[in-house]
């Protein structure tokens, strides 16, 4: 019996964890970071001694609770650079990063704040934009993008996109993409005017 007592420990400290981070991402989501620790305590049927016992911060909490949403960051952000068309991955990016973050307000907030003392997540997030600049800079290559287009265009659209208010996150979700569609509208290079000697040559010939 003694030596069961560790273990039983262990696994009531390993469910209260689990309880601490699925009420946190649950609330995250829905009302964002300005959630007292008390009420995600309540939420995890916990007392708050416990929670701060296991995220002393509730910015070591939002790190880990955001885990799952900054690798799904990465994943899009790779599969836009796979993508052989600069532009399309771009557009991949902008779509389903607009979605992850209607999703998530939560992350949304933590993402552009990067918490100072949460070294990790902020490089995590340095990462992710440095690899969405080397994209911006490819479809500006190809001509697709809009050359006056820069990554702090990219942070305050993403900004806008967190303040879409909707009476469900399902409308929230749709009304994101309608977003989306337009900001790549926006970005879009447009094609270049032709000069004059082309439009000469392309006029049908005067017959008298």
């Amino acid at each position: 019996m003694p030596d069961l007592l560790p273990h039983i420990l262990r696994s009531d400290a390993r469910d209260n964890r689990e309880r601490i981070l699925d009420a946190a991402r649950a609330v995250f989501a829905v009302e964002g970071l300005n959630v007292p620790m008390r009420e995600i305590a309540r939420r995890a049927g916990i007392g708050p001694a416990t929670l701060y016992r296991h995220f002393p911060t509730k910015e070591m909490l939002a790190t880990e609770a955001f885990a799952d949403q900054m690798r799904a960051c990465y994943a899009i952000v790779d599969e836009g650079l796979a993508d052989p068309d600069p532009w399309h991955g771009f557009c991949l990016v902008i779509e389903k990063l607009f979605e992850l973050h209607a999703r998530d307000r939560g992350f949304t907030t933590a993402f552009m704040s990067t918490f100072p003392n949460a070294m990790d997540f902020a490089a995590d997030r340095e990462q992710a934009l440095r690899s969405i600049a080397e994209l911006t800079r490819r479809a500006k290559d190809a001509g697709r993008l809009r050359p006056d287009v820069v990554l702090d265009d990219l942070i305050l659209v993403l900004m806008a996109n967190s303040g879409i208010q909707a009476a469900s996150p399902t409308a929230r979700v749709a009304a994101s993409r309608r977003f989306a569609a337009l900001t790549l509208q926006a970005f879009q290079a447009s094609s270049p005017a032709p000069d004059r000697q082309e439009m000469a040559s392309s006029r049908p010939l005067h017959r008298p």
